[in-house]
């Protein structure tokens, strides 16, 4: 029913920034939670962040600090803002909206 579309990866240096972008389409994003996943390379699919349909967030401890969730509903879009970004950052991000997965965006932390 939904669709998602992530944006905003890309090549950044350790230390650096970056703002993911999550748009859906449909008519069920104000009403359920939204998650942040990544997977690199030979490694299995990992939680980054949460927000729910009132806003409470959940991160995992590896970005706790460093990333933060949003979401707005009048624009049916999710944000992941990534601060001080590390190498081992790098990964495919994707977004998770009701059991429907976005396509994902490469994120790479180098120098």
């Amino acid at each position: 029913q939904v669709q998602l579309v992530e944006s905003g990866g890309g090549l950044v240096q350790p230390g650096g920034s970056l703002r993911l972008s999550c748009a859906a389409s449909g008519s069920i994003f104000s009403s359920n939670p939204m998650t942040w996943y990544r997977q690199a390379p030979g490694k299995q699919r990992e939680f980054v962040a949460l927000i729910t349909s009132v806003g409470l967030t959940r991160y995992a401890d590896s970005v706790k600090g460093r990333f933060t969730i949003s979401r707005d509903n009048a624009k049916n879009t999710v944000y992941l803002q990534m601060n001080s970004l590390k190498s081992e950052d790098t990964a495919v991000y994707y977004c998770r909206l009701a059991n429907s997965w976005g396509q994902g965006t490469q994120v790479t932390v180098s120098s």
